[in-house]
């Protein structure tokens, strides 16, 4: 009987490049997966950086699950900045321009590929509508040009929503229970926790408000940047979501490499 090859998970920032020629060097399945966050209100009580707290958690999470069935997983650095129009009005809330979200995007993947990865992998928390566009153009446009598919990890479709909480299901958790049960799960030292417990729970229906074409927190209703329940936030929830965000990523790897 062949010795399974052990797998390695490594956070591909901290590494000197010796190191990385080694791994590249190496005989398993080379996985990179690159966290796509945002710099973006999340109410009164979460911290800018919450998307890329939550992609960069879940991909690591997701390296080391693939790193146990024997694979060389690589979580990439995140990208902090994307499209986030729907939050201009609100102080710190950073957005770039789609060309340019792009481009940076699939200028990373396309390296990670010439560099000798297997697959490149995307995940990202920050659900606005044109930054999930921008992501899908990324992984059209990754395939058009290598032949390869990029797996984009969209929780945006319905088949991988169902697999989430009825908050995220509805629509209505921008820095609501959702996200911050992740962020007390991920970094409880950045909820300010006194002020989530007193938000009233906010219901807002951001599918039908985008198919009306409303484009902006404050023409949804959310003059505070949250929607949902963040009173209701627990820990514990968000580590049961962190565990099947990472189970997404992993399906995807697995499903594209049989």
């Amino acid at each position: 009987m062949t010795e399974k090859t052990p797998g390695l998970y490594v956070r591909f920032a901290e590494l000197s490049y010796p190191e990385v020629e080694r791994l590249l060097a190496l005989p398993q399945p080379k996985i990179a997966l690159l966290p796509v966050g945002s710099t973006e209100a999340h109410g009164p009580h979460l911290p800018l950086a919450t998307d890329s707290l939550i992609g960069e958690a879940v991909v690591g999470l997701a390296a080391g699950e693939l790193a146990a069935r024997g694979h060389l997983a690589a979580a990439l650095p995140p990208i902090h900045y994307a499209v986030t129009e729907w939050a201009k009005e609100f102080a710190g809330s950073t957005s770039i321009d789609a060309e340019v979200a792009i481009g940076l995007v699939l200028g990373t993947c396309r390296a990670m590929r010439a560099m000798g990865f297997d697959r490149v992998v995307v995940f990202t928390a920050h659900l606005e509508p044109d930054h999930i566009g921008s992501l899908r153009e990324v992984a059209r446009r990754y395939q058009a040009e290598t032949g390869d598919v990029l797996l984009f990890v969209d929780t945006t479709r319905r088949a991988l929503a169902a697999r989430l909480t009825p908050e995220f299901q509805s629509g209505s958790c921008h820095a609501g229970r959702y996200e911050t049960s992740l962020v007390l799960a991920i970094r409880p030292d950045l909820v300010r926790m006194d002020l989530a417990a007193a938000l009233p729970e906010h219901p807002v229906a951001l599918a039908e408000h985008i198919r009306a074409g409303k484009r902006g927190f404050l023409e949804c209703d959310m003059p505070r940047a949250y929607c949902g329940a963040p009173a209701d936030a627990t820990a514990d929830e968000g580590r049961e979501i962190l565990a099947t965000l990472a189970t997404l990523v992993v399906e995807a790897v697995v499903g594209s490499l049989a």
